[in-house]
């Protein structure tokens, strides 16, 4: 009698129909949402060199407001790193290191403070010289925006000049600028370039940059001696093969 009435409590339920991963459809775990908005372009990835050029002069600037008003928010989430890390910032030897670090990285990062227009300050002067200057071995030192940890050192910028030359020390000043920010140096080596190129309008540019990333020596592939070396070439430096090669000679000489 029991067994009778099971079975037509069964007839009277709706047919279960299960997919082959196991689950009921009704069962299916949720899609996941759709983004809010279409996946941006890589921003470099396309477009003509001029609308490069263009990319290039906008420039992200910080103030020494923003500065004073972002320090406290800034140590504070110091603070939470040395705390998920599981350590005590309330220890002595780190009772400031919050607020040190916070400073530090505005300093490591002051190349959103600056401009090109401002660095140049009327340095650029007219001179008929059409002979390649070069400055070679300029201290340059970044923070790789993968990992901010710091990758270091040497510049070398060669430009053939069109009627006017840029005081040297501002060449040093523009690596500065776009150093100090967080950087690959690919792009690193691209944005002087341009920022050279578009300031004097010269016949050519030459940019090398040789580096030792510390996301590679302290982590992951930890390859002691390993170097990286970019270059970006503009008007003859690309064009004419022994305009290039007197200059990539002059830097190793």
């Amino acid at each position: 009698m029991e067994t009778g009435k099971l079975g037509a409590l069964r007839e009277q339920l709706p047919p279960r129909t299960v997919s082959c991963n196991g689950y009921a459809p009704e069962e299916k775990p949720p899609p996941p949402p759709a983004p809010s908005r279409p996946l941006e372009k890589p921003r470099y990835s396309q477009g003509t060199s001029s609308q490069c050029l263009d990319s290039w002069k906008e420039e992200r600037t910080r103030s020494e407001e923003d500065n004073e008003m972002n320090l406290p928010s800034l140590a504070a989430a110091y603070t939470t790193i040395l705390r998920s890390l599981g350590e005590d910032p309330e220890r002595q030897g780190l009772l400031r290191t919050p607020w040190r670090a916070a400073t530090a990285m505005q300093f490591f990062t002051k190349g959103y403070q600056e401009t090109i227009s401002d660095v140049l300050n009327d340095a650029i002067f007219d001179e008929d010289h059409d002979e390649m200057v070069i400055v070679k071995d300029i201290d340059m030192f970044s923070l790789c925006e993968h990992h901010l940890v710091p990758f270091v050192g040497k510049v070398h910028i060669g430009y053939l000049p069109n009627k006017q030359v840029l005081g040297l020390s501002k060449l040093a000043r523009i690596v500065e600028i776009y150093s100090r920010r967080l950087q690959v140096q690919e792009r690193l080596t691209k944005q002087i370039a341009v920022a050279i190129t578009e300031a004097l309008r010269p016949t050519g540019v030459g940019v090398v940059i040789e580096a030792t990333h510390m996301c590679m020596v302290m982590r992951g592939v930890q390859k002691m001696n390993s170097k990286t070396v970019t270059s970006t070439m503009l008007g003859v430096f690309r064009e004419d093969a022994k305009t290039r090669e007197e200059f990539l000679t002059l830097i190793r000489s």
